[in-house]
């Protein structure tokens, strides 16, 4: 799935006008494609020089901070929504950045590499470690430092009391509702603090 099509699907769950704080922001093309379309405000926040650069160029307000460190500088629910695309499985601390994402939003939204689709089911099955659209690194090669289940997800956010306002995976630019954990290469979900 092109990045486009998963920056839409997330796109279309923000609400309109919203502020936004988009952790691991990237080259800013979500936060400038909310902006643009969905009229929202807020901030990107980076940790890489160059795609800091990207997103000043992009006319995204990046602060340029390291997530390992926490979001203590931003009060509760200071955003109408957190994001958290394709940042959890490069985080160390996981499992806090989940809890500060629902601290300082009134909604988290976040999409990760399911390592449970199908076809990584069948790569492991043979002995290997999956290589996908999704998961495009060779296991030697690869910026993660985690994969995670749709599963592995939901039993986490109930773990740490948060509510799951909508989950459902992503395959081919398209919600999947029915068996994601199995049918989707993405898992995305909304949530908030229980």
């Amino acid at each position: 799935m092109s990045d486009a099509a998963i920056q839409q699907v997330i796109a279309s769950l923000v609400p309109e006008g919203a502020r936004v704080l988009d952790l691991g922001c990237g080259d800013g093309a979500l936060m400038q494609r909310l902006m643009r379309e969905r009229g929202c405000t807020g901030y990107g926040i980076e940790i890489d020089d160059a795609k800091v650069l990207c997103c000043v160029q992009r006319g995204v307000n990046v602060l340029q901070l390291n997530l390992h460190e926490g979001l203590a500088d931003f009060g509760d629910q200071s955003f109408d929504a957190v994001l958290q695309i394709d940042t959890l499985q490069h985080l160390r601390n996981a499992e806090t950045m989940l809890c500060e994402t629902a601290r300082v939003g009134r909604v988290g939204i976040i999409a990760f590499p399911n390592f449970a689709h199908w076809p990584n089911r069948l790569a492991v099955l043979r002995g290997r470690m999956p290589v996908t659209r999704r998961l495009p690194y060779q296991w030697y090669d690869t910026p993660n430092i985690r994969v995670g289940t749709f599963k592995d997800f939901e039993i986490l956010a109930r773990k740490n009391g948060l509510q799951i306002l909508d989950a459902f995976g992503l395959h081919q630019g398209r919600p999947v509702r029915r068996l994601p954990n199995l049918l989707a290469g993405t898992a995305v979900f909304k949530i908030a603090r229980g």
